[in-house]
Order: structure tokens, then C-alpha cells, then sequence
């Protein structure tokens, strides 16, 4: 199963084939690079929008595997099938059912599926099962999923740790905003796989902390927003520096013209599977604009986020999300902010408080938009129209996942709505669209509306109960035993 596959893609590109690899034999020329083209601005002083219109899918030369129906179909080790069993996992999702027979032989895959739809397990388990059995040198992993986000990466380790741990095989995450000395240490221990934001990972090969060359596995999860942050540059330095010859999967909620590049460069003969194209399509999510005047929008929005029950609010900036959480808790709301100008340590207490309900609204910016799953959440809510259809597509896909229902609510103003015809348009949505003001019945039975408390709120960390010490029969230690114990302490604090 961990065959690793004899054809080289440097001999591919100068001799226009490939040799037989372990999915089969793959034949085709590459496809000469493209630059992905200028960038269109996306106004109000925010990134640009990506190109938009998605490219014209490479065709499949070798034919795929058929897809199974039940995850004890397919060439897995044994652990990971009693993990599967263990975690209520025995059904796999269509992107899943359809692209891990072909990535389990190695084959590279193109997946399109909206957020929620399995994209993590679907590309995770071929690369844990593919590894099975092998030992990383230090500084040296045999598995990479690149990602764009920390969230992101966070949510694909703690999603696969429970797998890796069945095989007994170590990950590490390679973000900013975290101890790039830990990070470093990890590495330096040995880690088959590494789940990583581009800057991170590089700043730690250049520190001479990491090698890719032994990487035979590499999967690039929301390609299309890595493109978007302009990550583009980073991502394909990262991507020469893998074993020639290598295994390359690309998973996306969207796929644009700014991942064609990627595609054509670094895919071979790939897999071509695309499920649920956008979060407009499930059917289990609504989708509803709102019409508000400027001077109400404010008085809406804390109404809306006084409901009950938990809520993610977006707006473009970070000091809207300052300013919007404050008036929140000072209205009675237990909210608590998510930006990129919070550090790592407070993004992930802020979303565990979420999670967990200690608050029940989240104000974030486009940060929050991927990488983010919470059980039972029934409502996203733009403050702010995003300017983007698919920044709009990945707000909303925090709702309605895995099955499960939801409302996606977007508040508009007069001056907003032909952009927002627009948008919605490109993104292939109806709405159902409503004139509101704040107290009215129509916002109350759309969102579950209702009047704030009033009273101020502070939000602080829960506190972790420790446990009682057991009475020692021998009373308390001695001045001249708590010296000897001093120096041992003090050795044991500064190795770590």
C-alpha cells in the first residue's frame, strides 16, 4: 500500500509522458505555465476579488476507479477501518466514496465540494493510509497539507489526529502566530505529516528546520483562497521543493481561474471529481437579504444577535468587529471577537468559548470564513455584504453542514442592493428578500430577533476546576527538603 509511484514528473515534462505509476499508467503532455491573470479590485479598500468564472476542468486520460458505497470497501488498513467504526464513520461521503479508491492507488485528484461536504477525511485518509508503516527522519515529513489558515489547519490536525494516532503516526501544525521554537522542536523529533500555512513553513526551511525533499504526499486544501491572500508564490516555491514524482491532491470549495495554474503545472493526469459546487446548492440552507435603512442597521443587528442561541457576524474590517463586539456586550450580548490582529492563543480561546457556548456570538472578518466547524450552528449573519460571491459562498457555508439546516442573512442598505443583485447572481442564488426594521415581527421570525438584556456583560476565560491534592501522611515538606527540591525544578523548567 505505501508503493511509492517510479514515474518522474521531470522526465514527464521533457519526454511529454509518464511511466506507469501505481494508479496506472498516465500519459499526456503538461500544459505550458500561465500566469493567473490580473485581479480585479474588490473596492472599499479590501483585497481584490478573485477572477472570477471557474476554468474548464482537465480532462481524465487514465479512467477513474468507480466510487464505493461503504468505507469497508476500499484498501485500508485495518486500524483505520475500527477508527472509522469507532468515530460512527461508515457511510463515506459522495466527494469521499468517488476519490479515495483513485487516491488510495495513488492516483492525483482534483475535488470540488463545498464546505462540509468530507473534504478533510476524503483526502486524509488516503494520505494516512499511504503512509502507514513509514518513519520520518528528523526535520524531514513524508506528508504536506498546505492551507491557507490556521483555523483551517487546526481543524484538519484535530479532524486526523484520532486516524494518525491509530497508526501510530505523529503530526505536527506549522502556523503563524504560534512558537516556531516548538514547532521547530516537533520536527526536529520527527513528524510523518505536517499540516501547514505557506509563510510558517517556510520561514522554518529557511531556519533549516524542515526539508521537503522526502515528502512523498502532498495535499493542498482551499487552493483557490490561497491564491486569494496571494500566497500563489509561496505555495508553488513549497511545491518544487516536494519529491519529483510525488503524490499531489487539490481539494476546493471553489475552483477558479487563479487555481488553473496550479492545476496544469502540478497535477498529473488527475482525478477530476466535483460534488455540490457552491454552498448555494444545498438544500438545506436558506438564503435571505434584508433590507434595512442606515440608521436602523445598527439597532437590527444587535436584535438579531440577542436571539437565542449562537450566531457568526461578518463585517470587513477589524475595527467594525472591535466596535460591533463592545456595543454587543455592553447590550447585554455575550460576543467575543475574531480578526487576524488577535493573536493565536486568544483566536483559539475565542473560538473553544464558541464552541462551547461560554458566548453565543462570534463578530469576525472573512478570518472566520473557512477553517471553522461548530455543530448546531443555524445562522450566519453579513453585517457587512461581502464584495465577493465566493467570499459570500464560504461565509455562509458555516451553516447548513454535514446535513444539518441553516439561514444565511445578509443586512443591505439602499445604497448596497444593485451590487448585491449581482452578486447573488453569480453566486446562483434566490434569495428571499424582506423589508425590516428593528422590533419588526418579519426580523424576529427570520432570525429569532429579540431585545437585548441591557445589562453589560464581561466575558471571561471559564475556569478549569483542579484537582485536590490527596493529604500526604507525611505532612508538609521540610525548608531543607524543598531546597534539595529546588535545583531539580528549576533544571526541568528550563528544558522545557
Amino acid at each position: 500500500m505505501n508503493r511509492t509511484r517510479t514515474n518522474d514528473r521531470f522526465d514527464r515534462t521533457r519526454n511529454g509522458s509518464a511511466d506507469a505509476g501505481k494508479g496506472g499508467s498516465r500519459s499526456g503532455s503538461q500544459a505550458p505555465r500561465r500566469s493567473s491573470g490580473p485581479a480585479r479590485s474588490g473596492g472599499y479598500g479590501r483585497r481584490p476579488a478573485a477572477v472570477q468564472g471557474e476554468f474548464a476542468l482537465p480532462k481524465t486520460i487514465t479512467p477513474a476507479l468507480p466510487a464505493v458505497e461503504g468505507f469497508a470497501d476500499l484498501d485500508m488498513p485495518a486500524q483505520l477501518l475500527a477508527e472509522l467504526g469507532k468515530q460512527g464513520m461508515t457511510v463515506p461521503f459522495p466527494i469521499q466514496g468517488a476519490t479515495l479508491p483513485n487516491s488510495l492507488a495513488g492516483r492525483d485528484v482534483l475535488g470540488r465540494g463545498r464546505t462540509g461536504s468530507g473534504k478533510t477525511l476524503a483526502f486524509g485518509l488516503a494520505l494516512l493510509a499511504r503512509t502507514a508503516g513509514q518513519r520520518a527522519e528528523p526535520r524531514q515529513p513524508l506528508g504536506l497539507v498546505l492551507v491557507p489558515t490556521r483555523e483551517l489547519a487546526q481543524q484538519v490536525t484535530d479532524a486526523l489526529t484520532p486516524y494518525a494516532r491509530s497508526l501510530r503516526l505523529r503530526l505536527a501544525t506549522v502556523v503563524g502566530g504560534m512558537s516556531i521554537g516548538k514547532q521547530a522542536g516537533a520536527l526536529r523529533g520527527g513528524a510523518e505529516v505536517i499540516v501547514a500555512t505557506p509563510g510558517r513553513l517556510k520561514d522554518l526551511i529557511d531556519r533549516g528546520d524542515c526539508r521537503l525533499d522526502q515528502v512523498g504526499i502532498t495535499v493542498l486544501d482551499e487552493a483557490d483562497q490561497m491564491a486569494d491572500m496571494g500566497f500563489m508564490p509561496q505555495v508553488t516555491a513549497l511545491l518544487d521543493q516536494v519529491r519529483p514524482g510525488g503524490q499531489r491532491m487539490l481539494f476546493s470549495a471553489t475552483l477558479d481561474r487563479n487555481v488553473d495554474l496550479l492545476v496544469r503545472r502540478y497535477l498529473a493526469d488527475p482525478v477530476v471529481h466535483s460534488v455540490d459546487p457552491s454552498a448555494g446548492a444545498v438544500t438545506t440552507m436558506e438564503h435571505h437579504v434584508l433590507h434595512v435603512h442606515g440608521a436602523d442597521k445598527h439597532a437590527a443587528t444587535t436584535e438579531i444577535a440577542a436571539r437565542d442561541g449562537r450566531v457568526i457576524m461578518f463585517l470587513d474590517t477589524k475595527h467594525a468587529v472591535d466596535r460591533l463586539t463592545q456595543d454587543l456586550l455592553n447590550s447585554g450580548v455575550r460576543a467575543a471577537a475574531l480578526h487576524g490582529g488577535k493573536s493565536q492563543p486568544q483566536r483559539t480561546r475565542t473560538l473553544a468559548q464558541f464552541k462551547t457556548g461560554h458566548v453565543s456570538v462570534l463578530v469576525a472578518t472573512n478570518v472566520a470564513a473557512r477553517g471553522i466547524h461548530v455543530d448546531n450552528l443555524d445562522l450566519v449573519v453579513n453585517v457587512d455584504p461581502p464584495t465577493d460571491h465566493k467570499d459570500y459562498l464560504h461565509r455562509g457555508g458555516r451553516t447548513a453542514r454535514a446535513g444539518e439546516s441553516g439561514s444565511v442573512v445578509t443586512l443591505v442598505t439602499p445604497s448596497q442592493r444593485r451590487g448585491m443583485v449581482r452578486l447573488m447572481s453569480d453566486a446562483g442564488i434566490r434569495p428571499l428578500t424582506t423589508q425590516v426594521r428593528s422590533g419588526d415581527e418579519a426580523l424576529s421570525r427570520i432570525t429569532g430577533a429579540q431585545a437585548p438584556s441591557g445589562i453589560p456583560v464581561v466575558i471571561t476565560a471559564p475556569v478549569a476546576e483542579r484537582p485536590k491534592r490527596r493529604a500526604s501522611s507525611r505532612g508538609r515538606r521540610s525548608a531543607s527538603a524543598t531546597a534539595r527540591r529546588a535545583p531539580a525544578r528549576q533544571s526541568v523548567f528550563d528544558a522545557a
